[in-house]
């Protein structure tokens, strides 16, 4: 099982004690405000969510908790095909945290896994994971209009992608 760590944080598989910690996450309108499902109205909801993370985590982990301090935070990871996704509870914003994050998962991801590539999509409103994103090495690749309705709101895409340097396993 692949357990990745960094200075302030610990990425692992996703496990059942999470839920009270992921609940608080899913469920805050702020960190889904760009998400493409509105926020949990309950916490069954996250429970459903999380059951789907634990059963994909097996064999191999792609997406993973992010913890701190001993308590879920966030994820991230590749959710599906070759596309890295990322939420952080609101009150761990604008510390560099979900950077740090993908500090140790893209190389991960490359070179444990043998990704050949990442790709990611954003909502062009969101300006902190655009940013994130950019800092980490994404390249913009296109955009869309209205590719996600949420709630009845649809929103915009912006799509990235990012390469193994050169020489990279």
């Amino acid at each position: 099982m692949a357990q990745l760590r960094t200075k302030r944080l610990v990425l692992r598989k996703a496990r059942i004690t999470d839920l009270d910690d992921l609940h608080a996450v899913y469920s805050d309108p702020l960190v889904m405000r760009y998400w493409s499902t509105p926020p949990h109205a309950d916490i069954a909801t996250t429970r459903r969510h999380l059951d789907r993370m634990i059963a994909a985590s097996e064999p191999i982990a792609t997406y993973f908790v992010v913890e701190c301090g001993g308590h879920a935070i966030g994820c991230a990871g590749v959710h599906m095909g070759d596309e890295i996704g990322f939420l952080l509870r609101s009150d761990h914003w604008q510390q560099g945290l979900m950077s740090e994050a993908l500090g140790a998962l893209i190389p991960h991801l490359f070179e444990d896994l043998h990704y050949p590539q990442l790709t990611a999509d954003a909502d062009p409103m969101n300006a902190a994971s655009v940013a994130t994103l950019r800092s980490a090495g994404f390249v913009k690749t296109g955009e869309a209009k209205n590719t996600y309705c949420v709630d009845g709101v649809w929103t915009d895409s912006v799509y990235f992608t990012l390469k193994p340097e050169r020489g990279a396993a």
